[in-house]
């Protein structure tokens, strides 16, 4: 099937996280046309039902295909991912690429054989969740906790307003004061909302960690899907899409602009 050189490449997130899935996509390939989705009517989604995004997230993204027609989407979002991936790969005809917790490679870094896994509530309680720790982590301990206060502490940052460090320091003492939690040398950043505010994990941290996440490698696997493939001679300038153009959309335009996002519409 030939691919139109203006086709986008679709990224989609309850909030503006998927920026850092975002990155290194636009740096691995620095011409593709983006279109970012966040859903800002839903968000967040970490405290919603399965249920709940089982039903938005493929409607969601069926409406944001026909609009955009893309090469291609990002699930953009560990909970998402997790949830409703299968879902949306059946019902749009385009490679669907997910987000999933980084826990092989944390696995494969950690000395202690203690990681933990940081993510919403929604995220940790998967089964998905349990089978990579099975699969990649069988001989370690894997210590879990949801935050969805960090979550807020991401949008809170991009809309460039004052951080409280206690939401990081609290987020680590949810693995930390588990048992085994003094032996941790790994976390792994299981929403896509965390690595932006790695800094603020890192420096709230008694100790230093090694935190992982899976933007590097879903922008090898975006190359890789698109390869052969047309590009315009330059980038043209990104789109961000909210489901709700509200009061908390405005401040984020200085950070969308310097992820390329310089327009900004709605759904």
């Amino acid at each position: 099937m030939t691919v139109a050189s203006t086709a986008p490449l679709l990224f989609f997130d309850s909030g503006v996280g998927g920026l850092s899935i975002l990155a290194p996509a636009r740096t691995a390939l620095p011409h593709a046309p983006i279109v970012y989705a966040a859903d800002s009517a839903g968000f967040p989604y970490g405290t919603k039902s399965e249920a709940e995004i089982a039903a938005r997230v493929p409607a969601l993204l069926g409406r944001l295909v026909e609009r955009y027609r893309p090469r291609l989407a990002v699930i953009a979002c560990n909970t998402a991912s997790t949830i409703a991936l299968s879902a949306v790969r059946a019902a749009l005809d385009i490679p669907v690429v997910g987000t999933v917790p980084a826990i092989k490679p944390a696995a494969l870094l950690s000395q202690s054989r203690v990681f933990g896994v940081l993510g919403t509530d929604a995220t940790v309680r998967q089964p998905y969740v349990d089978r990579l720790a099975a699969e990649y982590g069988s001989d370690c301990t894997v210590l879990r906790h949801g935050s969805a206060a960090l979550v807020q502490l991401a949008e809170a940052k991009l809309r460039g307003e004052p951080l409280d460090p206690a939401v990081a320091r609290d987020a680590l003492a949810g693995l930390f004061d588990q048992p085994g939690g003094d032996q941790m040398d790994v976390v792994v950043l299981a929403c896509t909302h965390f690595p932006l505010v790695e800094e603020e994990l890192a420096a709230a941290s008694p100790r230093p960690l090694r935190f992982v996440h899976g933007g590097e490698g879903i922008a090898r696997r975006i190359a890789y899907l698109t390869q052969g493939q047309d590009w315009p001679a330059a980038a043209p300038p990104g789109t961000a899409v909210f489901t709700r153009l509200d009061e908390g959309v405005e401040p984020l335009r200085a950070a969308l602009a310097r992820y390329g996002l310089q327009r900004m519409e709605g759904l």
